[in-house]
């Protein structure tokens, strides 16, 4: 027992200066300076970073991607430290997360604009809805306020100025077409639309589900959206070189050729905007 006790005094007193190590070097924590776990989201932001990733391993650099089917999850696990880097939302996305859960996630690096679109089953364009259409939008919050937004640009509704900040379906304040909105799953939306007269879809999801925006939409975002999708990283790594490395990367000639090839306009690179 004494032997025991001699060996556990041992341990805890390794585990103490381990901790004593931790706290004096508080501060930014460097990354791995050959290796990033990025998160994406499947679909376009997959695509583009597998390219990136091709790019990266020329300048020494290895991306280890994870893929995600929702928008939560890759900023939950960046913030939790099993991500070093994520890609695949906008900036009001992000700051809708910070706040809601106390998160201190950055921006590092422009990416792509994925132009939301609306899309009909049943009718070739907004005009030809009927009084009283049903209309699918996301049920996030930042989502759901960029469908409006789209909705309001081209003039089938209004938003209480006072609420342009966070606008929802009941911030609407003229709606000629009495158009009756329903929240939905953003990645439900497509397989929901022939339920609906016409919904907005996040690109991701629509050319997963093999509609093209360019193509198919019968309304799309304007190329003026604030809507740019960004790299993000913990606030701790935003200066860290190996970060820097990897926006070079897709920020690269390469990247964005692929982007303008494959896409053909449904998605377009943003950085030199």
């Amino acid at each position: 027992m004494k032997k025991f006790g001699l060996l556990l005094s041992g341990v805890l007193l390794t585990g103490a200066l381990a901790a004593c190590g931790d706290d004096s070097s508080s501060g930014d924590k460097a990354l791995d300076t050959n290796k990033l776990v990025v998160g994406v989201t499947a679909g376009p932001h997959e695509q583009i970073v597998e390219v990136a990733k091709e790019v990266a391993a020329k300048d020494g650099l290895e991306i280890d991607i994870t893929v995600f089917s929702d928008y939560i999850l890759p900023n939950t696990a960046l913030s939790e430290g099993d991500l070093d880097a994520n890609s695949y939302q906008h900036g009001p996305f992000l700051e809708t997360f910070n706040e809601d859960h106390k998160t201190d996630l950055v921006t590092v690096g422009k990416t792509i604009l994925n132009p939301m679109g609306v899309y009909s089953d049943k009718y070739e364009s907004m005009d030809d809805l009927p009084d009283g259409a049903t209309f699918g939008l996301p049920n996030d919050p930042t989502n759901g306020a960029r469908a409006l937004y789209i909705l309001e640009e081209n003039g089938f509704i209004k938003i209480k100025e006072d609420k342009r900040e966070t606008a929802s379906i009941y911030d609407i304040e003229e709606n000629p077409k009495n158009l009756k909105f329903i929240e939905l799953e953003a990645a439900q939306i497509p397989k929901q639309l022939s339920e609906v007269d016409a919904a907005a879809i996040n690109t991701n999801f629509a050319l997963a589900a093999g509609i093209n925006p360019k193509a198919d939409s019968i309304l799309l975002e304007s190329s003026n959206s604030p809507y740019v999708n960004y790299i993000v990283v913990r606030a701790e790594n935003e200066n860290d070189p190996t970060i820097q490395k990897f926006v070079k990367a897709y920020q690269s000639e390469e990247v964005k050729q692929f982007i303008e090839e494959e896409f053909q306009g449904s998605v377009l690179p943003s950085w030199d905007e």
